[in-house]
């Protein structure tokens, strides 16, 4: 856990622990020295943060004290002994600066998005596991202004919005042994809604819950911002029809109108053979037609096919020459979209 170049590790039974580091999953020689002892870690983690995990409900989403999330399964459910993953997030979020230092995005992209969620653009960032979905909500939420009252919803609190002092931050709590207790995310998205939020961040849909997202998104509360795994843009479409299914038997021509218009702007992320995170595609939603949601495609990572090395990938986030059709938002804010420009520190200029 002290060792900062560590970003996971993982726990299968008590002899076999796994780390990653620097992109790359390695054995280590470390193990407890036996299956009580690593059970007893797992109830200190839980009830640090008064979960409950047993037998009888085996599986648990956990934090620990600097951040950490936590994700505990114990037998029956897992075969070989308690498994425990741990992902460990930075001292610091990173900020929007730094991923371009990184070379996540370019600083047109940048540009972009600050526009976008001072403009109060609702967006959807999505990627697989590991994609840098939690970073890059963390820096976009940096552009939020001060004066904003922000509200976070999620599973286990992971996200790091530094700077903001009108934050509340929501977690979901699960049922007792009794069965009674439980607070789903669903719960929660109701309850933001009567606190006056300027902006609504949900940490990551995975189910029903998005029904209730999108219909907040369509209800007035603009500049909302949530996380989804999926392999790229058009499957994290299909997933949240599949999810809003879950939550209420509509018309599938209905759940994609909804969408739609819930939906401004789709940001994919990808981690590409070197291990590196990056910014892969942003889309705007431009609407349903004939039951198919329309993609307008602004900014795609384009690879340098000539770079010389099969390892190592080199490329930049370009835009498509696509020109945001919507922009009834921008409008609304006073601001206009600049689609090739440079940052210079937090301010974009338009470079003619």
């Amino acid at each position: 856990m002290d060792d900062k170049a560590i970003t996971e590790i993982m726990v299968i039974g008590h002899d076999r622990i796994f780390v990653e580091r620097a992109g790359r999953i390695v054995k280590t020689k470390i193990r407890f020295e036996n299956e009580e002892r690593l059970f007893n870690l797992i109830q200190n983690i839980v009830s640090g943060v008064n979960r409950l995990v047993n037998e009888a409900s085996p599986i648990v989403d956990s934090r620990l004290k600097d951040g950490s999330r936590v994700s505990i399964v114990l037998p029956p459910a897992a075969l070989d002994g308690p498994v425990v993953t741990i992902r460990k997030f930075p001292d610091k979020p990173y900020s929007i600066e730094k991923l371009m230092a990184r070379g996540a995005l370019s600083p047109e992209a940048c540009g972009f998005l600050r526009t976008a969620v001072m403009a109060k653009y609702n967006i959807f960032i999505c990627g697989g596991t590991g994609s840098g979905k939690t970073t890059v909500l963390n820096a976009l939420a940096g552009f939020i202004p001060e004066s904003e009252r922000i509200i976070t919803i999620e599973d286990s609190a992971e996200l790091k919005i530094a700077g903001k002092e009108n934050l509340v931050r929501l977690e979901t709590r699960n049922a007792n042994t009794e069965g009674i207790g439980e607070i789903s995310m669903r719960e929660l998205i109701r309850a933001s809604l009567r606190m006056r939020p300027d902006r609504i961040i949900v940490g990551e849909v995975r189910g029903a819950e998005a029904l209730d997202m999108l219909q907040a998104m369509n209800t007035g509360h603009d500049g909302s911002i949530s996380t989804g795994h999926a392999n790229s843009t058009a499957d994290m479409l299909g997933r949240l029809e599949t999810m809003v299914l879950c939550g209420a038997m509509l018309p599938l021509e209905a759940i994609r109108q909804q969408i739609a218009s819930a939906i401004d702007i789709m940001i994919f992320l990808g981690r590409m053979r070197d291990m590196e995170r990056r910014m892969l595609e942003i889309s705007e939603i431009t609407g349903c037609v004939n039951g198919v949601i329309k993609l307008n495609p602004l900014y795609l990572f384009n690879e340098n096919k000539n770079c010389g090395s099969s390892e190592r990938v080199e490329g930049k986030l370009a835009w498509t020459g696509n020109i945001l059709e919507n922009t009834g938002k921008l409008h609304m804010a006073g601001m206009k979209a600049v689609y090739e420009g440079e940052v210079k520190g937090n301010v974009y200029t338009d470079d003619g």
